[in-house]
Parts: structure tokens; C-alpha cells; sequence
């Protein structure tokens, strides 16, 4: 799961995308993680790209619980973990964590899926970890920030319109958006936890020139979404044609309760 604008959860995007994720996330907070790690419960686990950069760099054995809606993406998380790592899978809504299901737990995390969560969740979300004194490990939130070399008058207005999309009113919930890794930070520290944040970007181009094309279309398309009457003309094509670097800001928020 991901707000990064792509609007697809399909296994060929996260497939996509994982390379960049795992360039992205702040591994120095692995470092202070509190240990022993055993049993790791993955929310919103996609393909488990996250089960695969996290578990090498955590002591064996470990024990991860693959949590997702899709049980194609929870099949596929199953059956491409690393050796000596056990999985064991649940098809369920996230949101309905309680404290009871944490128990045996040492580490909730998740990657790309706060923003997709409403300020009541993601609170709820740590009072459960609070209950249990499970530790919290959220990587890769968008925070909205995009910055592209060469730039182009047309960025700020396509950002612009992209954050609001992604803090869109859906089903009646309120999605956080670029507002999640702030919501986050205190909701945690609310309930007591000790909160460190790090900066876990994006860095996009012409050396990943399929993934940076996909971002960019998508990113677009939610900015049109959200504005049919933003004039983007053809930038997608202009952009396309000499692909950009580009930074697409994302925060890790490591919670630690004592």
C-alpha cells in the first residue's frame, strides 16, 4: 500500500518500486531498534519488499506476520522471504489492530501506509501499541515535498494539487497525506512513546528511468484528479522525453516505548 500517487497497490508496482524503497529508508533506525526482535507483525505488506530489507539486518530467528486485504499480494509475501525467517499470514483491515493481537509482538511496522490512514487510525493505531508496549517502526511516508532537476514552472502547482489529492475526503474518512509522519510523531508521543525521525527520500532519474516515468505519470494524474483545470499541457510528455531527477520526500518514524 502506498500514497505515493501511483494509485495501484498491484504487485507490478510495488515490484517496481522496491528498489528505490530499500535506497530510501533510514536504516541507521534499525540500530536502535530495542531488542531481542523475534516476532515482527508487517501491516499493509504488499509483495513483503519491507520483510525483505528489514529481516537481514535482524538477528535470527525471527517470526513475521504478513498482514494485508489482498491475499494474492499475501501469497506472494509468503513465499519470497529470506531463508530462516518464518511467515505466517492474515487477511484483515489493519485499522482493527487491538492490543490482544500484538501479544508475543516486538515490532509493528509498515511501509508507504500512514498517509492512507485517517488521523483517528493512526492514533488508535498507537494507543494499541501503547497497550501492549510494542515498538513501532513506520518507513516511507510521504510528506508531500518534490524537487526536480531541471525544474519547471508548472512543479509547484502539480505538488500542490497532488497533496491535496492525497489528503482527499474517501468513504467518509479524511486521509492524512503529507500530513501522516507529523500526526504520527504525536499521536506517539502522546501515549508516551520515545519518537525518532528520519528522512527516508525518494531519489528518482534517469537511472531508473521505468519507475521515475510510472511516478511521474502518476503523480500528475492525482494533481489532475484533484484540479481537472490545471494547466499541465504536455508537460508529461516534455518531462518524459528528458527524464528529471527528481526527490520525493518521504519520513521513517521509529516509536519506542520503555
Amino acid at each position: 500500500m502506498s500514497g505515493d500517487g501511483e494509485g495501484d497497490f498491484s504487485a507490478s508496482w510495488l515490484a517496481l518500486r522496491e528498489p528505490a524503497d530499500a535506497a530510501a529508508r533510514a536504516a541507521e533506525l534499525v540500530g536502535e531498534l530495542p531488542g531481542p526482535v523475534r516476532t515482527v507483525r508487517d501491516l499493509g505488506c504488499g509483495t513483503g519488499s519491507l520483510g525483505r530489507w528489514l529481516s537481514p539486518r535482524l538477528p535470527l530467528p525471527q517470526h513475521w506476520i504478513m498482514t494485508d486485504r489482498d491475499p494474492a499480494l499475501l501469497l506472494r509475501a509468503a513465499g519470497d522471504m529470506p531463508e530462516g525467517v518464518t511467515v505466517s499470514t492474515q487477511r484483515r483491515d489493519v485499522t482493527e489492530l487491538t492490543a490482544a493481537d500484538l501479544a508475543g509482538t516486538d515490532l509493528v511496522t509498515c511501509s508507504a501506509l500512514l498517509d492512507l490512514l485517517t488521523a483517528a487510525e493512526v492514533e488508535r493505531l498507537a494507543a494499541v501499541c501503547a497497550e501492549a508496549r510494542v515498538a513501532a517502526l513506520f518507513t516511507l511516508s510521504v510528506t508531500g515535498e518534490v524537487r526536480l532537476a531541471p525544474d519547471d514552472p508548472l512543479d509547484t502547482e502539480i505538488e500542490a494539487a497532488f497533496n491535496e489529492h492525497q489528503r482527499r475526503a474517501e468513504g467518509g474518512r479524511r486521509l492524512l497525506g503529507p500530513d501522516a509522519p507529523e500526526v504520527a510523531v504525536a499521536a506517539f508521543e502522546k501515549v508516551g512513546a520515545r519518537v525518532i525521525v528520519r528522512p527516508s527520500a525518494w531519489r528518482l532519474g534517469p537511472a531508473l528511468p521505468a519507475l521515475t516515468a510510472e511516478w511521474l505519470r502518476g503523480w500528475v494524474a492525482a494533481a489532475l484528479d484533484q484540479r481537472p483545470d490545471l494547466p499541465v499541457g504536455d508537460y508529461v510528455e516534455r518531462r518524459l522525453a528528458s527524464l528529471p531527477h527528481a526527490s520525493v520526500g518521504h519520513q521513517d518514524v521509529l516509536a519506542i516505548f520503555s
